[in-house]
């Protein structure tokens, strides 16, 4: 037996009244996700422990079959393995966004998802003007970037950006969580701030607000933590071996620490405008030789921060046209089966721009099983799914050990 997962980063969400008050997996045309529910058996999964936000680290470990208050180490330290960057001893390391500050308010938490390009000369920049023995910026993807802090204290109140637009960026600078973490706050303030004099009139941004685009014009540190210890997906469900697809180095992350194999695609944007295709032929190619494949799309998620209703139905409906489609029809010939499961991390309202807590729509297609009365895949069906409520880590536990 084989198994995919393919993740539709933020694809679930509330009623919308514009959509005659259904979600957009409700009114989606998508008819290979829901051929693979009536096969399959569905559910709802609790991805977000108590205790935790529900960001993309949190719920993707939790989808991964991992315990995330025994492992989580903060977003940085993920990321940071994709980038093939180390975390040594006494080093604390921060997912550090390029952001668009207007009028003292965030205005969005991608900088109007600058390109990879111009992303990488403006971090350079602040590395060469702010980079020290003690403090390292490293580009990642479009706004996704690293910052590391030698001596640095993980005990900080940190506000993710995509959760404030609209904010006064003033109102929600880091804070110490604990005493000893106060002088790691005062040295991560100022770079904000030192960072916003460096960058407002960079040759990068003034030519991004000459044509009409939002300037990258803050770094925005967030989600601290220290090298995490996780035990790798053999070690926890006897995955002999497994690859990671993803446009994102969060995910990528994880997959490292998972013991996967990371496939980059050409052409993966983590956006709407990802090569669907492409994405889609690195898993079936993976699964060929591997046990595991781990298929993450992020564009219904970032369609939900900008809160494009239409856009994210777009997105749903290219990931059950261009990723579902061709994986379903590709693997159903095979000799031996292939175990399917398709969800979301955590929903990204559009009416909120922002991650909930709420539970979460998912699949598990096993050839061979019966399947339970969800014949349409969506957050209202998959309530009545034979698998009810799962919480975290059981997900991964019935689709790999069928517990």
């Amino acid at each position: 037996m084989k198994y995919i997962i393919i993740l539709g980063d933020g694809m679930s969400d509330e009623p919308i009244p514009e959509l005659g008050n259904k979600t957009p997996l409700q009114v989606a045309n998508k008819p290979n996700i829901d051929k693979i529910a009536a096969l399959g058996r569905c559910g709802m999964l609790h991805t977000i422990p108590a205790g935790y936000a529900p960001g993309s680290e949190i719920a993707n470990m939790s989808v991964m079959g991992y315990n995330v208050p025994e492992v989580f180490e903060g977003r940085g330290s993920l990321e940071a393995a994709s980038m093939g960057v180390d975390i040594a001893q006494g080093e604390m390391a921060m997912r550090c966004n390029l952001i668009c500050i207007e009028n003292g308010k965030i205005k969005n938490h991608s900088a109007g998802h600058i390109s990879n390009e111009e992303a990488e000369e403006l971090i350079l920049f602040l590395q060469k003007e702010l980079g020290n023995e003690r403090v390292s910026f490293y580009p990642g993807v479009s706004y996704r970037h690293l910052l590391k802090v030698k001596g640095g204290s993980k005990k900080l109140k940190c506000t993710p950006p995509h959760d404030v637009p609209g904010t006064l960026f003033a109102d929600v600078m880091i804070k110490a969580a604990e005493k000893e973490a106060a002088e790691t706050v005062d040295l991560l303030n100022d770079l904000i701030l030192r960072s916003q004099d460096l960058l407002e009139n960079h040759p990068v941004n003034l030519k991004r607000a000459a044509e009409g685009k939002d300037k990258a014009n803050s770094i925005w540190p967030w989600s601290p933590g220290y090298k995490p210890a996780m035990k790798t997906l053999q070690e926890l469900y006897g995955v002999k071996s497994g690859t990671v697809i993803s446009a994102v180095d969060l995910i990528r992350g994880i997959g490292v620490y998972a013991g996967l194999k990371v496939v980059l695609v050409e052409g993966a944007t983590g956006l709407y405008n990802t090569n669907y295709e492409g994405k889609a032929q690195a898993a079936i190619e993976a699964l060929k030789t591997d046990d595991f494949v781990y298929l993450h799309i992020e564009a219904s998620d970032e369609a939900g921060h900008e809160g494009d209703v239409d856009l994210k139905v777009k997105t749903i409906e290219y990931l059950d046209s261009r990723i579902v489609k061709p994986i379903i029809e590709t693997v159903s010939s095979w000799d031996e089966p292939v175990t399917m499961a398709i969800l979301p991390d955590h929903p990204t309202p559009c009416a909120l721009r922002t991650h909930t807590m709420d539970p979460v729509p998912f699949i598990i297609y096993r050839p061979g099983e019966t399947g339970d009365e969800v014949q349409v895949y969506d957050e209202f069906t998959c309530r009545k799914g034979s698998y009810g409520e799962l919480r975290e880590m059981e997900f991964m536990q019935h689709f790999m050990l069928d517990k």
